[in-house]
């Protein structure tokens, strides 16, 4: 695979870059992209559940396949363990080609594969429209969900970055398993970087996370920005418990005179993640961190802007999965005009949709021994990085969905057989 050696992103002048907020936004757009595609469409994704909205994607990329598009969909085994085989079997036989990374067996009932998983949400369309976010698809982005739908990000991209990430997507596949002959083939079919034409004024550059070369490329980008930082910075996080490095820039740019603002969950979908975050408060808010929890409902963006330039939307979190194990990719953004978007919208959310947390909210709950706890867990941030990185690191496998559904009919058979046999010898 010497020709699909990974190189580090770069700054790419003359890109486009629109952000989309929640599945009312974000569906629209991709659905209308692989509608509209004459040659290829490449989805990664975490999360594909088989409701209405996996539903209408399964029909865009039927219906794209059956004219002649070559359509890869690329899913998690962790996160997407559940869709049917009329499902999968309908895609195949439209010509869609479904791999799913590193798919686990179950053992009574749990999923145990639950490390270095593919958290990526990335679209590509004919190499020349791209899609980066948090968003996955299922219900509970869209509003109508009920009072647990997800607040998130995305961003819709044209220009000369999306060929990057286009080769990046290629890669991965080759990667997985197709090979440096596949990637080599396809990347002749997609349109040269240099035919990509200046479609607007961003600078972006395509960062990701991976367990071989770029360990820690995401978390790097953040430091340097909050480092650079002079005025503000507005990290808007769903799942927060980052490094000690990234605790220290923050704590520092805030005594330093910078507006440093947290939005975290105050209605998290899973409650450890708000106790989990609550113990670093005390450190923050001592150092002059505003801190503010997003109590309309379950928080899920991973959005951050520095100054009145610098942005990021994308699949990391500021957590140990997202820091350490999981993959991931951002787009990392210098425009004005997307940084003061980027702004008003979160700006929205902490006048109208958050309750800023003080250290009297502090005062009336945290005794001795939370004191306590808080700064043994503050200090146990300096290890874990290095600790998680002693976990397996797997060469990521993707196994055609076909595959993966005979290993699960298999193995239905083999517990049929079983109980047969106990039935008759009882």
């Amino acid at each position: 695979m010497h020709d699909t050696h990974e190189r580090a992103g770069h700054w790419t002048g003359g890109n486009r870059i629109e952000l989309l907020e929640n599945g009312e936004e974000f569906f629209p757009r991709v659905f209308e992209a692989v509608r509209q595609a004459q040659r290829e469409v490449i989805i990664e994704t975490f999360i594909l559940f088989e409701d209405k909205v996996g539903l209408a994607l399964h029909a865009a990329m039927r219906a794209a396949a059956l004219r002649g598009v070559k359509v890869d969909l690329m899913i998690d085994g962790f996160g997407s363990p559940d869709l049917s085989r009329e499902y999968l079997e309908s895609l195949a036989t439209a010509g869609v080609k479904v791999r799913v990374f590193d798919p686990g067996q179950r053992f009574l009932g749990q999923r145990l594969n639950v490390f270095r998983r593919m958290h990526r949400k990335i679209v590509v369309v004919d190499g020349v429209r791209a899609f980066v976010g948090g968003i996955n698809y299922s219900a509970d982005h869209l509003l109508d969900f009920g009072p647990k739908a997800k607040q998130d990000y995305a961003v819709e991209l044209a220009g000369p970055i999306v060929a990057e990430i286009h080769q990046f997507v290629l890669r991965a596949i080759a990667l997985g398993g197709k090979g440096a002959g596949w990637f080599r083939r396809r990347l002749k079919q997609a349109p040269p970087a240099e035919q990509l034409q200046a479609a607007g004024e961003a600078d972006a550059i395509f960062v990701t996370r991976d367990n071989r070369r770029h360990t820690n490329d995401i978390e790097r980008h953040y430091r340097a920005a909050i480092r650079a930082a002079r005025e503000r910075i507005v990290i808007a996080n769903a799942y927060f418990f980052p490094g000690y490095r990234l605790i220290k820039e923050l704590r520092r740019a805030a005594r330093r005179g910078v507006d440093v603002r947290l939005i975290l969950q105050g209605e998290p979908d899973m409650p450890i993640v708000k106790t989990a975050a609550s113990m670093l408060y005390h450190h923050l808010l001592h150092a002059g961190v505003r801190i503010y929890e997003y109590c309309d409902r379950p928080l899920h963006g991973k959005v951050a802007l520095m100054d009145d330039r610098w942005s990021t939307v994308g699949s990391s979190n500021l957590d140990p999965l997202s820091l350490s194990l999981n993959l991931e990719a951002n787009i990392v953004v210098r425009d004005t005009a997307f940084n003061n978007l980027l702004w008003e919208r979160m700006d929205q959310l902490m006048q109208h949709s958050c309750k800023q947390v003080g250290a009297d909210d502090l005062a009336s709950e945290w005794s001795g021994w939370r004191l306590v706890r808080s700064f043994f867990v503050f200090h146990f941030l300096r290890w874990y990085p290095s600790w998680l990185n002693r976990l397996p690191r797997h060469a990521p496998r993707l196994t055609p969905a076909e595959a993966t559904d005979l290993m699960a009919q298999q193995q239905k058979r083999r517990d049929s057989d079983e109980g047969t046999a106990r039935t008759e010898t009882a």
